[in-house]
């Protein structure tokens, strides 16, 4: 009977410290530091979760990250005054029956990317807005103004006049891997300070969502991250942070029928995002650079014509005379591989690299031709062949919401023009209000010709009443605004 009972007491000891130890990893879910850290090298905490059976589980832990995200992502609300029609006066008076004016109001996010109030967020936010708000997480408002917009990606920076206020650190999305763990925060539907998760689903996206319009210096790059985080109306402008609380992308579409979230949704990468905002901040204008090129992406036929023993890279299918590639010895039929260290395999993924660089910029770019593979430096160039970086001129008072920049020889040619100025952009005030568009030309002021951006700016700055603006538009229309000054 002894013999038994010693056995069994040492078993039911055994059983208590067994529980013991179990019901412990229920209550303290200890915080582990894993081996596994980003590319970017921040570190990245992970939770112990245990399961019912006992065996704890390990996941990333967003909750440093989201609060850091919160108070640098801002609720943006918009007023765009908006002619009405009165279909009752138009079928009595035609149009010759003034139209009515009303606001139309909208909502997106954006985020704090300095101190001292510089805000990042999606052009189709405040596209045409007369007045602009951001709200703070901690309930402050500013209103803000528009410093630069960019439709080529669908970037804009707004400008509030506050210090001290907190920022999101910039990531690097060349490092961002599909998989990995990332949130969406924004003000979706007006629900402030929203945060999701989900996972990158893709990179290098192109889903035609930006239209090719040269007439307002519109050349889409569309190398979007796609995600499954929940994103919905509102959410456009806001972040995609990684794991770290770092910036890599601005949440900017969804793929809808309904034109809610279904599980699709799509960010600028942030390295595009930091390009962009920068060259607003520092030129006026995005300095953007080509390479000389018309593209196309490989296929397994063009690959087996070129005896190569898969698709990959990029395919040059013809130069322009006098471009980056032509002047650095590319050919056609060459295969563009890398622009610097980084791969390319799309037309969007050569898009995204080249145009993290401004004109006069050297950039080694790896090439296959002939079987062998070799490294061409070339320096990169502006749409107008320029290697230098070229400051926009805004108009000498900020309530006209307009930039300009001197018409190209060839812009002057196709219109038959001797000299002009050209509307870049038009961010709501008096330009807007009087029904000028982007694209605009800008021949004469008062009857005066006018060459340069200093030319209307002085032309302006000297006026008083109404001024009249002639000028014509990319397609031939010649137009004559009366502005208000």
């Amino acid at each position: 009977m002894k013999r038994v009972i010693g056995p069994l007491l040492f078993g039911i000891l055994g059983g208590f410290i067994a529980l013991s130890i179990h019901q412990r990893s229920f209550t303290e879910a200890p915080v582990v530091q894993s081996e596994l850290q980003p590319a970017s090298g921040t570190p990245v905490s992970y939770v112990s979760i245990p399961t019912a059976s006992g065996t704890p589980v390990v996941a990333v832990d967003f909750t440093e990250a989201a609060e850091r995200s919160v108070n640098a992502v801002v609720h943006v609300t918009t007023e765009t005054t908006v002619n009405v029609r009165d279909p009752f006066a138009d079928f009595f008076w035609g149009y010759r029956a003034p139209s009515q004016q009303r606001q139309q109001q909208g909502a997106g996010s954006g985020v704090i990317i300095s101190a001292d109030g510089y805000i990042v967020t999606n052009n189709h936010v405040v596209e045409g807005a007369d007045k602009i708000m951001v709200h703070l997480n901690d309930r402050r408002q500013f209103e803000a103004r528009i410093v630069g917009r960019d439709p080529s990606t669908d970037i804009a920076v707004l400008k509030v006049e506050g210090e001290g206020l907190a920022t999101l650190g910039y990531g690097n999305s060349d490092e961002v891997r599909v998989g990995e763990w990332v949130l969406a925060v924004g003000n979706p539907m007006n629900l402030t300070s929203t945060v999701t998760a989900g996972i990158v689903s893709a990179k290098a996206r192109n889903i035609n969502l930006l239209q090719y319009d040269p007439g307002r210096d519109v050349f889409p790059i569309e190398s979007f991250i796609q995600t499954d985080a929940a994103v919905n109306p509102g959410n456009s402008g806001g972040a995609l942070v990684n794991a770290s609380g770092e910036l890599v992308g601005i949440n900017t579409a969804i793929a809808s029928n309904t034109g809610q979230y279904t599980g699709y949704s799509f960010a600028v990468p942030v390295n595009i995002v930091k390009k962009v905002a920068g060259d607003i901040v520092e030129y006026g204008s995005v300095q953007r650079a080509y390479l000389g090129v018309s593209i196309r992406d490989m296929d397994q036929q063009l690959a087996q014509e070129l005896r190569m023993d898969k698709p990959r890279g990029v395919y040059v299918n013809g130069l322009t005379d006098g471009g980056a590639a032509a002047n650095a010895g590319l050919e056609k039929g060459d295969v563009i591989t890398r622009v610097g260290s980084i791969a390319v395999n799309n037309v969007p993924q050569l898009q995204e690299q080249v145009g993290k660089f401004k004109p006069g910029d050297r950039v080694p770019v790896t090439v296959l031709r002939e079987g062998g593979e070799r490294v061409v430096e070339l320096t990169l160039r502006g749409r107008e062949g320029s290697t230098v970086a070229m400051k926009t001129s805004k108009a000498p008072m900020e309530t006209l919401g307009a930039e300009l920049r001197a018409a190209t020889d060839e812009e002057l040619r196709a219109l038959r023009l001797k000299s002009g100025v050209k509307v870049s952009a038009v961010n709501g005030g008096k330009f807007r209000a009087s029904g000028i568009r982007e694209g605009f030309i800008i021949t004469r002021i008062d009857q005066q010709p006018v060459s340069g951006p200093a030319d209307v700016e002085k032309a302006l700055a000297s006026k008083r009443g109404g001024v009249l603006v002639e000028g014509v538009y990319p397609n031939g229309m010649k137009a004559y605004y009366g502005l208000g000054l």
